[in-house]
């Protein structure tokens, strides 16, 4: 497949260190962070080639219009609306009962910029979805990046934002400076994501 042998040279002539568990062998949501730089796609799209996982992204509608609109469906891109961002949870559900087996990857810093927060999107669909979720990472310190644990949501929020802390916490990204910490909104509103 052109996509492994294209992958396999990357990672022969890249600095980067292909440190990884193996991917999943049923759907799940694949956590891209720290998301610091636009190479991070580059590195998640490596890492899962590498791997012979199909993965899916969402990315804003505007994305697919005219000619780039094949190329990001062929890399995978599933376009949203912002109007409606609601009939995603539906599109990727009808994804997986038809039998589609793919990494849906979120960046859940949002943009590449620090902030205060993660957006919660991808717990939100974790839990609606009934998927595991792979905390994939970049870590610019070690010059490492792949595919580390698969865990099971339980609702518990603040729970299971510790675990992912506990993960994320001493990767840095690309651009360490634009690090956002794990942490949802939910955990100090005292709200909890349902699903």
């Amino acid at each position: 497949m052109l996509r492994r042998l294209l992958s396999r040279v990357y990672w022969a002539c890249s600095r980067w260190t292909l440190s990884t568990e193996p991917a999943p062998d049923r759907p799940t949501v694949l956590l891209g962070a720290p998301h610091t730089s636009n190479w991070d796609f580059v590195l998640m799209l490596g890492i899962a080639w590498r791997l012979g996982m199909p993965v899916r992204w969402l990315g804003k509608a505007s994305l697919f219009r005219g000619w780039k609109g094949p190329l990001m469906r062929g890399l995978g891109g599933i376009p949203v609306d912002r109007a409606d961002p609601s009939r995603v949870v539906g599109d990727v559900v009808a994804r997986i009962r038809a039998g589609e087996v793919f990494g849906l990857v979120v960046t859940p810093e949002g943009t590449r910029g620090s902030g205060s927060y993660w957006k919660s999107g991808f717990y939100r669909i974790a839990r609606e979805a009934q998927l595991p979720v792979t905390l994939g990472y970049v870590d610019r310190t070690t010059m490492t990046t792949g595919l580390g644990p698969t865990i099971e949501l339980t609702g518990d929020v603040r729970g299971d934002m510790d675990v992912i802390r506990a993960f994320y916490a001493d990767k840095s990204g690309l651009r360490p400076e634009l690090r956002t910490v794990p942490r949802l909104r939910e955990e100090d509103a005292g709200d909890i994501v349902r699903g």
